[in-house]
């Protein structure tokens, strides 16, 4: 069964994704999806979308390329501006073939896809941003097992087997139980063994599990790999710097991976 790598939460960090797309070639990966938030926050919301639409098979809508096509909603005040500057980007872009790809682009991703077992190496997939039962914009954090474990409960009857999840940008493992698990408590790599699962494969371009390195998922026979890419933060915190729109924070905050 084909490897399929799993990215999500880009945030229109170019030299992030370049990297995880060079991880993944060197790893011999052809299928990759995408959980969504291709852009946002970041300085390269172009390229970034370029990028995925030309190597993902699947790309899901996510609440930031949400924004950027409509308004956005309960975002603070630098996503916000950062979401205005993107679509103003996005709006001046000379060529008009590749503005309008882009917006069609974004303005058709689905909110949720399913890999059937005949797809994906892990039996059936439910793919979102959010979670399985508010695709777009459900955050679910690794204190729900202790703080919501009723809300576990109703998110884990919403799928049969895997489901994968970005948003948060804090990869790991929620068990029914509930129970979380982080990458390194798990050596890195989740055997299914025909286990309901709910996967966060963390964020490409804005980690926050204090690890700086961007963070994606590889769908194997029977298991669920993590895998972490250093990639030059310097380069995408000065381009935040340079652009008077986005607040600073945004690129400082790339250096703890917060």
């Amino acid at each position: 069964m084909e490897k399929t790598a799993v990215i999500s939460d880009i945030h229109s960090n170019l030299e992030a994704l370049t990297a995880v797309l060079d991880d993944i070639a060197a790893r011999d990966i052809q299928r990759i999806v995408c959980l969504g938030d291709v852009v946002g926050y970041g300085p390269d919301p172009q390229p970034c979308l370029d990028l995925v639409l030309q190597r993902s098979q699947v790309t899901l809508m996510g609440n930031h390329d949400f924004a950027a096509l409509y308004e956005p909603n309960n975002f603070n005040i630098g996503a916000e501006a950062a979401c205005f500057w993107t679509r103003r980007v996005l709006e001046e872009e000379r060529d008009a073939v590749a503005r309008d790809r882009r917006w069609d682009f974004l303005g058709n991703l689905p909110v949720k896809h399913v890999l059937s077992p005949q797809e994906s190496p892990v039996g059936e997939v439910v793919l979102v941003h959010g979670s399985p039962r508010r695709p777009v914009n459900e955050y679910i954090f690794p204190d729900d097992i202790y703080n919501s474990p009723e809300k576990l409960h109703g998110l884990f009857e919403r799928f049969e087997n895997i489901c994968l999840i970005g948003h948060t940008h804090v990869p790991g493992v929620f068990l029914p139980t509930p129970d979380f698990y982080s990458p390194d408590e798990l050596g890195g790599v989740l055997e299914t063994d025909g286990q309901k699962a709910l996967v966060n494969v963390g964020s490409i371009g804005q980690p926050r599990d204090r690890d700086p390195r961007a963070s994606y998922v590889v769908l194997e026979e029977g298991r669920i790999c993590f895998a972490r890419v250093a990639y030059d933060v310097e380069t995408t915190i000065s381009k935040v710097h340079g652009i008077r729109e986005l607040d600073d924070y945004l690129g400082n905050r790339l250096r703890e991976g917060r």
